[in-house]
């Protein structure tokens, strides 16, 4: 049978297939972290997004959202009551046991763990899935695709620079070869001092630094933070510090590409070594 030109069995198809479209649109999201946050908003879903987690400041229509989560844990009671049909977690920040009894109550839990600068965009063409906006979803990514190609370019060839990540003082942190906060270094051309190390985020003494004779340190924080960190380290180390904003750096959402434009043009405004 044919209608206008279509089979019977195409319209059929079309039908279902805007069936399904709209029943993956999730009404009622939930985001247990706060980059989880960041990149639901940027995958059109601010609207949906009914309950967060503590630190979810961006974009500030976040902060206007009901807080269910905090380092302290998940209120899954008060979860429950709000009846999301999509909750956006974080293996690694969440506890698994209530995140396991949500899925076991049928609300889908969705991972948000990208591992690579590159799986950024992929996690909001993801989420388009499940966006209102998924056209918004599409558009960022590709956005976000095309600022990391264009760094990836400008700083092929940039100098290299010994570079402490540092992370807080007392206990001393940093970071491993693994994390996408090296991924950032790296794009920029800046080497690891301690790329060598067998865990994502090795604490290290001071003596440690000292013996890898870093030519840069790069902390996350505000000018004040950069002069204690000079203080720290005198008189045995003095190099350039670089500050860069906390969220930025160490939230894996769109805005890490900011971090990564302003890490490139301060360490590519240093004389090479």
């Amino acid at each position: 049978m044919r209608v206008r030109g279509l089979t019977l069995l195409a319209i059929l198809c079309l039908l279902m297939a805007g069936r399904v479209s709209a029943e993956t649109v999730a009404q009622r999201i939930i985001s247990l972290a706060p980059h989880a946050t960041e990149l639901a908003f940027a995958a059109g879903m601010g609207d949906q997004v009914i309950g967060v987690s503590a630190w979810s400041n961006y974009p500030p229509e976040a902060q206007q959202r009901e807080q269910v989560a905090s380092w302290q844990g998940i209120n899954l009671e008060r979860v429950l009551a709000l009846k999301p049909d999509l909750v956006l977690a974080w293996r690694e920040g969440n506890p698994q046991r209530p995140l396991e009894q949500l899925s076991a109550f049928g609300i889908p839990v969705v991972y948000l763990d990208p591992t690579s600068l590159e799986a950024i965009p992929t996690i909001l063409e993801q989420l388009g899935q499940y966006s209102a906006h998924p056209e918004v979803a599409r558009q960022n990514a590709q956005d976000l695709r095309q600022q990391l190609a264009d760094l990836k370019t400008r700083y092929a060839h940039a100098p290299k620079h010994q570079v402490f990540l540092q992370f807080g003082t007392h206990p001393l942190f940093t970071s491993g070869k693994q994390s996408l906060q090296n991924q950032v270094l790296a794009l920029c051309g800046g080497v690891n001092v301690f790329d060598d190390s067998k865990v994502p985020w090795p604490q290290v003494s001071r003596e440690q630094v000292l013996r890898r004779n870093p030519q840069v340190i790069i902390i996350t924080g505000t000018a004040a933070d950069a002069a204690a960190t000079r203080d720290f380290w005198s008189p045995q180390l003095s190099v350039p510090i670089i500050t860069v904003d906390e969220d930025w750096f160490n939230r894996s959402s769109p805005r890490m590409l900011l971090a990564a434009q302003y890490i490139c043009q301060q360490l590519a405004a240093l004389p090479a070594q």
